[in-house]
């Protein structure tokens, strides 16, 4: 039982963990990628929601559940401040 717990249920915990707080920094102006693959940049957040700004030239705007973000990428001004 021990084993499983330190092999299995332990780092599901933690990945969880980790998501959690990811999906909580989500801000306005971060550049996300969602599960579907698709790349935006944030424009709105809600509670439940967040509208991505998928194309800078037609201003197409697309609501997604805060769930649906798979990861939020490094501003690349940021990196190259630090």
């Amino acid at each position: 039982v021990v084993i499983f717990y330190f092999l299995l249920i332990r780092p599901q915990m933690k990945e969880q963990k980790r998501r959690k707080e990811m999906l909580g920094a989500v801000k306005k102006h971060d550049r996300v990628i969602t599960n579907g693959g698709i790349h935006g940049v944030v424009v709105a957040v809600n509670d439940m929601d967040v509208t991505l700004k998928i194309n800078e030239g037609n201003n197409v705007r697309v609501k997604f559940t805060r769930s649906a973000i798979a990861t939020i990428l490094q501003d690349e001004n940021a990196a190259e401040k630090a």
